[in-house]
């Protein structure tokens, strides 16, 4: 009876090792899927425009193509770099805070329906109908192509990303935190805030950096918003250049030359994002680091 009883046991075992294997082996192939094409595009973009990145590249304003790279997109990194930080200004904190009012504060009813219901109309709206909002409200207004118009449309494309990563990160977060803080006689808007958002930053980090990514690389609602120049930043009232739009550009040019320097300025963009992710990652892992050490 006892050995009848531990063979059973042995082949419970078997199956559970056998089942833990394969659930390994399935989950390493689909990472290894998804890295094959991932590499292929990393590797094309450096292998075409690696060669033409050098310091004049990086800083000079663009100029004709004919032979030979003349210029660079000193202009386009600074504007891409003042477009995403603008519009970052804006998605974030609002993205922040709706995403902890779904979450904490607004429950199922028909309201917080219906914000849900917008915010993932606007996450799948396409980034042209966005533009074409943005040019008809402030581009026409102003009369002039601007900084803020660009930053008015990505931010609009960032702030549903950053609302509905923030609104599931923080459901995550088990309800014994929050009961917690409770106890402990805290108003319910500090548990949200200082409680749940700190434990699930992580979360939150990442539907930013995921919205960062986003933006950085749209063309359509810059075409239609910034108007594109060769000069550097001159206001936020003027037109200002972005490397999505020099590539779009640079990309239809019929010389080789032109063609490279698109392939130079993907290169860049990849770069740029994970510059910014690596960096907030840093940050949020330094303070998470302070914060521990503090509490020991």
């Amino acid at each position: 009876m006892h050995e009848k009883y531990l063979g059973q046991l042995q082949k419970r075992s078997s199956k559970r090792k056998l089942t833990d294997r394969l659930v390994s082996f399935a989950a390493i192939a689909c990472v290894v899927i998804v890295l094959i094409p991932l590499c292929s595009i990393i590797f094309e973009v450096v292998n075409r425009g690696g060669h033409v990145i050098n310091w004049r590249f990086l800083t000079d304003i663009p100029r004709g193509f004919n032979t030979e790279i003349n210029g660079g997109l000193g202009p386009s990194i600074q504007g891409t770099l003042i477009l995403v930080g603008l519009a970052s200004l804006v998605s974030v904190p609002v993205g922040i805070l709706t995403g902890i009012y779904l979450s904490e504060f607004a429950g199922n009813g028909r309201f917080p329906s219906s914000v849900r219901l917008i915010n993932d109309i606007l996450n799948g709206m396409p980034s042209i109908v966005i533009g074409l909002l943005a040019f008809l409200t402030l581009v026409l207004a102003m009369g002039s192509y601007s900084v803020t118009a660009g930053a008015f449309a990505l931010s609009i494309i960032m702030t549903p990303i950053v609302v509905r990563v923030t609104e599931e990160s923080l459901k995550l977060i088990p309800m014994t935190v929050r009961e917690a803080g409770h106890a402990l006689g805290i108003q319910k808007w500090k548990v949200s805030m200082f409680v749940v958002l700190m434990a699930a930053k992580k979360g939150v980090l990442t539907g930013i950096v995921l919205g960062i990514a986003r933006i950085a690389g749209e063309t359509a609602p810059l075409l239609l918003t910034i108007g594109g120049t060769r000069s550097f930043f001159g206001g936020f009232d003027s037109s200002v250049d972005a490397i999505p739009v020099r590539i779009f550009q640079y990309a239809r040019s019929p010389f080789d030359p032109a063609n490279s320097a698109a392939w130079g300025g993907a290169l860049i963009l990849i770069v740029l994002v994970l510059i910014v992710s690596v960096a907030l990652r840093l940050i949020v892992e330094g303070k998470s680091f302070g914060t521990k050490a503090h509490t020991l």
